[in-house]
């Protein structure tokens, strides 16, 4: 596998979704059907509301009104943002320009189905399950992708280490073996997808070391 150089990769246009949703979109903008592409991009922002999940149900305090609509066009603004504006979907709303007008759109309603993993969520398994049906070329570019990504969500859930292997069996396994990559694919590095969540899990794991500990020391004041 070609190591990619820090030198060769395009600038982070949104920081906060990472590299490989990155080149998801830029995938996504290469798929010739126009139904597939639309599929794909709509999979795409269900992971970015993963990455970025706000309070999207939450009542404005002033209008009494949901903020899911503002919510769900942010991630649709920034999804076009990324691509430079170069992706051409029927979108649920309209592509931004550099000085964007808000604009009220109804937001889609999808069908919920049963997880397999539930450490992946089912976003994750709704997009591999439309990259399973690519041609096999286009299922070999976006299969590392996605089990990259896939690997951060299970380190990121598991707070350990985890065998390349092992997330490349899961993505075999959830794609229904369509997305079959080389038992020797090398991943990126778990210190490379975790970087900017090791302060989260050091707070977190503080946090929970204190609690056990307060838990333990007011089990000794029980009289038995």
């Amino acid at each position: 596998m070609m190591m990619e150089y820090n030198t060769e990769r395009n600038k982070l246009v949104i920081k906060e979704y990472g590299r490989n949703v990155q080149k998801m979109i830029e995938q996504t903008i290469q798929i010739e059907d126009p139904s597939t592409r639309l599929e794909t991009a709509k999979a795409i922002v269900k992971i970015m509301a993963q990455i970025n999940p706000e309070q999207k149900e939450n009542m404005d305090p002033l209008t009494k009104q949901s903020r899911a609509e503002d919510y769900w066009r942010k991630l649709w603004d920034h999804l076009f943002i990324i691509s430079d504006y170069k992706l051409d979907i029927d979108a649920p709303f309209p592509k931004p320009e550099p000085i964007i007008e808000p604009t009220k759109v109804t937001g889609h309603i999808y069908k919920r189905e049963k997880i397999t993993f539930p450490t992946y969520g089912r976003n994750m398994e709704q997009i591999i399950k439309v990259v399973s049906t690519y041609p096999e070329e286009q299922r070999n570019k976006l299969g590392v992708l996605l089990a990259n990504h896939l690997k951060k969500l299970y380190l990121v859930h598991n707070r350990n280490t985890v065998k390349d292997i092992l997330i490349i069996d899961h993505l075999r396994d959830l794609s229904k073996g369509n997305i079959d990559l080389p038992n020797t694919t090398i991943l990126e590095q778990t210190r490379d997808l975790l970087k900017g969540n090791n302060a989260q899990f050091s707070k977190t794991t503080m946090q929970d070391a204190y609690k056990k500990k307060k838990k333990k020391k007011k089990k000794t004041f029980i009289k038995s």
